[in-house]
C-alpha cells in the first residue's frame, strides 16, 4: 500500500491518492474520484496546453464514466460523447450518446476544437483512417488530445489484428482484450504502438504529434505507459 497527498486534476481539488495494487497504471486511484493516473495526465495537459477548453467544440470517443471523461462532459457545454454501438444506425443518438465509427466519421469537416480518445487508438483496425478522419473533421488550430499505451517503445509499431477482405477479423499475433465500457466482451487489440506514432500520424495527414511523459506524485501521475499525444492541425 502506498498513499500520498496531492491534487487531482480530473476532480480539481486536494486528494489522496492511494495505489492499491503494484500495476499503477489501473490501481494509483484519487480516493475521491477514482481517477486513475492516465486519466489525471489527459486533463493536466488538456488544462495546461487549452485553457479554453470548456468553450470548445469538444468530441470525446468511447468515455469512461469517471476521470476526465466525467470533467470534460460536466464542464463543457459543447461536449460531444461518442461510442461504436453496433446495432444503431451511424450518426444517430442513443441514450444521448451518439453512434460513430472513428474510421469514418458522419461529422462535417472542421466541426471540432479538440478531440480527445483514451485508450482508443490501440483497438482501431485501420488507424490511418481514424487519424485522418479525425484530422478532417478539426477545424484550422484544433487538435486531438489522446493516449494509447506505446507498449513497443522505440520498436517499431507492430499489427496485431486486422480484417479480412470478407470482414472476418485475422490475428497476426496471440489475441489481446482491453476492457470496453460497453461491452463485456472487451476490445481486442489490433496495434501495438512504438514511439514511431509520430512519424506515423504525420505520414498519414501532415499533422506533427508531440508526446509527453508526465511524473508527478503532487498531481497523482506516476505510472508506466501513461504518455500523452498531442496531434495538433495548422492554424493555416
Amino acid at each position: 500500500m502506498f498513499e500520498n497527498e496531492g491534487h487531482c486534476s480530473c476532480c480539481d481539488g486536494p486528494t489522496v491518492f492511494r495505489a492499491e495494487g503494484p500495476w499503477w497504471r489501473d490501481q494509483y486511484l484519487c480516493t475521491k474520484c477514482g481517477s486513475i493516473p492516465r486519466d489525471r495526465a489527459l486533463m493536466y495537459c488538456i488544462e495546461r496546453f487549452f485553457p479554453r477548453w470548456r468553450e470548445a467544440a469538444l468530441h470525446e470517443t468511447s468515455p469512461v464514466p469517471r476521470g476526465a471523461s466525467r470533467r470534460l462532459r460536466l464542464e463543457a457545454p459543447g461536449y460531444v460523447a461518442s461510442q461504436r454501438f453496433p446495432d444503431t444506425p451511424l450518426g444517430t443518438l442513443r441514450e444521448g450518446v451518439r453512434c460513430e465509427d472513428l474510421e469514418a466519421l458522419t461529422f462535417g469537416d472542421e466541426s471540432f476544437d479538440l478531440h480527445v480518445s483514451q485508450d482508443v487508438m490501440e483497438h482501431v483496425f485501420e488507424p490511418e483512417r481514424a487519424f485522418r478522419e479525425i484530422a478532417r473533421t478539426l477545424k484550422a488550430g484544433g487538435a486531438h488530445v489522446f493516449t494509447t499505451p506505446l507498449v513497443n517503445r522505440s520498436d517499431p509499431t507492430e499489427r496485431v489484428a486486422r480484417r479480412a477482405a470478407d470482414g472476418r477479423v485475422e490475428h497476426l499475433g496471440p489475441p489481446e482484450y482491453h476492457g470496453n465500457p460497453i461491452s463485456e466482451e472487451g476490445s481486442l487489440v489490433t496495434t501495438r504502438w512504438g514511439y514511431d506514432i509520430t512519424r506515423l500520424i504525420w505520414t498519414w495527414t501532415g499533422d506533427f504529434t508531440e508526446m509527453l511523459f508526465l511524473d508527478s506524485l503532487d498531481l497523482g501521475i506516476r505510472a508506466e505507459l501513461i504518455e500523452v499525444l498531442i496531434t495538433r492541425k495548422p492554424k493555416v
